[in-house]
């Protein structure tokens, strides 16, 4: 049987892969590519029946008039959940993807388990002012960007996708302002924060997504028991487009996911 299937959810066609078996888990790619998390997939399908959707105009999934927002490609995952009857599901997201995933968290609490944010930024002003700037040109520089890709291996495995639509619209959702601390600090899904040493976003921004998620507060305590339900990780020499395929990420991830599996057993 195929592992290739298409949900018609909102008015899109949306392609998921499904690998492994066991407690779902959604994974969102980063933004441009969706093989962003490499044979880290396989390795996190090992333990977990992973459900890998291409979001809207990415891969397999065609664009359709609407612009790529976060809160309606939030929509979309779970109003998936919804199709494949999972009931709650944890969701796993990278980059864009992790702005997809939190989207989901906040707008459908019911349907969201765990919660993995790899390289996320609850702010604009998260990221490095430098990257805030790049944001801002993408959607000038798609007409570039869009046929170097499409003549890359990206560009071949996926020959429908229309690159330099795709980059006017990620830039276009990228450039726009947003601020969802306030949300964040009313999150219900126990929630496992993943950065990179040398990311994307400023450490000073992690700490304060911690601090929204109770975390950071004070010392656990000899035994522990006053450590905040949320976790945080920074992985060591690491960059912001290494992290998805660090090695170490399915063990880290496995470990949270995990636990929530020893609880109901």
């Amino acid at each position: 049987m195929s592992n290739e299937h298409f949900a018609d959810v909102n008015g899109q066609h949306l392609f998921y892969s499904v690998h492994g078996a066991g407690k779902p888990l959604i994974l969102l790619h980063g933004g441009i590519d969706p093989d962003s998390f490499g044979s880290n997939l396989a390795e996190l399908a090992k333990g977990r029946q992973v459900i890998a959707v291409h979001l809207q105009a990415h891969g397999r999934t065609p664009d359709t008039d609407r612009p790529l927002r976060s809160e309606t490609m939030g929509d979309d995952i779970a109003a998936l959940i919804g199709h494949l009857n999972l009931g709650k599901a944890d969701v796993m997201g990278y980059s864009l993807g992790s702005s997809v995933a939190l989207q989901t968290a906040i707008r459908h609490p019911d349907v969201v388990d765990r919660l993995v944010l790899v390289s996320a930024a609850m702010r604009q002003d998260g990221f490095y002012p430098e990257v805030v700037t790049a944001f801002k040109q993408l959607e000038a520089n798609a007409a570039t960007l869009g046929p170097g890709v499409k003549a890359s291996p990206l560009g071949q495995t996926y020959p429908n996708v229309d690159w330099t639509n795709l980059f006017r619209k990620v830039g276009d959702l990228t450039k726009r302002p947003f601020d969802w601390s306030a949300d964040v600090a009313k999150l219900q899904a126990r929630t496992l924060l993943v950065f990179a040493d040398a990311d994307a976003i400023r450490p000073e921004h992690m700490v304060e997504f911690w601090k929204a998620l109770g975390g950071g507060q004070r010392d656990a305590g000899i035994d522990g028991s006053l450590r905040p339900a949320n976790e945080l990780a920074i992985f060591p020499n690491t960059t912001h487009y290494t992290l998805p395929v660090e090695p170490m990420l399915p063990e880290l991830v496995g470990r949270f996911l995990g636990s929530a599996l020893k609880a109901v057993g």
